[in-house]
């Protein structure tokens, strides 16, 4: 059920357009990040355990992968080739979803959250929310925290767009930007 669903959707295809492989691989991105999929859906295994995973969910047979294949160092070669991708990989396959599914979108819902962090975080990689301390949900304002915000499909909570932002900025600020992307995502293409 999920390769039916991964094939309509055309991840592999998508993965595979944004980022090609090298003729001499054995699997393509495309392959490999269809099957993490297929594993986060059904039954979520480390990376490492990823290979015996596939043997027993037939991996094979759906999705015409050889589970050997799957180690941990081609998981990870596959999920670094696509994270400088990630948000036009996520606006192709929506894009791909809402088309096969009729996914309604002329209303979308937005929420934002905190996610409160353990650990020392000094600072964070440029580009990327930064942990700071601000007004969690979770009422812990003893920990560093994240924020994130989602906007979903008003018939059936189907997620289309997010965003993170640093912990200590203020929620308000954080609305009309978020607002002002989606629209230009949702912009008419006028060839």
């Amino acid at each position: 059920m999920v390769a039916g669903f991964c094939s309509r959707l055309r991840i592999r295809e998508l993965v595979d357009a944004a980022c090609p492989v090298r003729d001499v691989a054995e699997l393509t991105h495309g392959q490999v990040i269809e099957v993490l999929v297929a594993n986060r859906l059904t039954s979520p295994a480390p990376l490492v355990h990823v290979r015996e995973w596939a043997h027993a969910w037939a991996v094979g047979e759906a999705f015409g992968v050889e589970p050997g294949l799957l180690n941990d160092d081609r998981i990870g070669r596959a999920l670094d080739a696509i994270a400088p991708h990630l948000d036009h990989l996520a606006g192709s396959v929506g894009l791909a979803m809402i088309e096969a599914f009729g996914v309604e979108v002329t209303r979308l819902h937005w929420d934002l959250t905190s996610i409160s962090l353990q650990g020392d975080y000094k600072q964070a990689e440029p580009g990327f929310a930064a942990p700071k301390f601000g007004h969690p949900k979770d009422r812990r304002p003893d920990l560093k925290q994240i924020q994130a915000g989602l906007a979903v499909s008003s018939d059936g909570a189907i997620p289309l767009f997010h965003r993170s932002y640093d912990g200590g900025a203020g929620e308000v600020g954080q609305v009309i930007p978020a607002m002002q992307a989606l629209q230009r995502l949702a912009a008419r293409n006028r060839c």
